[in-house]
């Protein structure tokens, strides 16, 4: 497939810009199904995509957003998406400019951390029981839900996985999952 993966030859990453060991990513198809396009990225670039990310390192996408070239802006979207917990790359993200096709392209190539993680970065799952690290406020709820409170039998809220479920003080409320501890 990368024998025929067509990039720029413009000798830099399209991220970075770094012009040490560059090798082309594939996007995937464009819009059109003509060709099998793809970005040169440089060797610390290429494994953020997909796997762990330096969000410093990743502040870089601010010059990428704006190049001239659809496979670049669609790659810098999904790699934003993937972090669109943070400010910074909700912000870039807004402001990319993509027409209905190349955001479709985007939006199907969309590579998700889908699993939920408690504080410590264990893996939550559907029924588990967790524990209250921080004294929460509850909005609209009246109460502080107190650190240490047992929360049994967690939801998992399947579009967010920064967020669960579960029942405290008799009421079933939304809670983030940097604030719990698996049991």
């Amino acid at each position: 497939m990368l024998a025929t993966l067509q990039t720029r030859s413009n000798n830099a990453c399209e991220f970075c810009e770094s012009t040490n060991d560059l090798s082309p990513y594939a996007v995937g198809p464009d819009p059109d199904g003509t060709a099998n396009t793809g970005v040169l990225l440089c060797p610390t670039c290429t494994p953020m995509v997909e796997g762990d990310m330096d969000q410093n390192h990743l502040r870089c996408l601010g010059t990428a957003i704006w190049s001239e070239h659809d496979p670049v802006k669609v790659l810098a979207w999904r790699v934003l998406d993937r972090l669109s917990d943070e400010a910074w790359a909700r912000d870039l993200s807004e402001q990319i400019y993509l027409d209905d096709a190349a955001m479709n392209w985007a939006a199907s190539g969309v590579i998700r951390d889908s699993q939920h993680k408690d504080a410590n970065g264990a893996t939550l799952n559907a029924g588990d029981n967790v524990v209250l690290i921080k004294d929460l406020p509850v909005k609209g709820g009246g109460f502080t839900a107190k650190r240490g409170t047992a929360v049994r039998g967690i939801s998992l809220v399947a579009d967010n996985s920064a967020h669960i479920e579960g029942r405290v003080e008799g009421q079933r409320i939304v809670i983030l999952t940097e604030f719990v501890k698996k049991k």
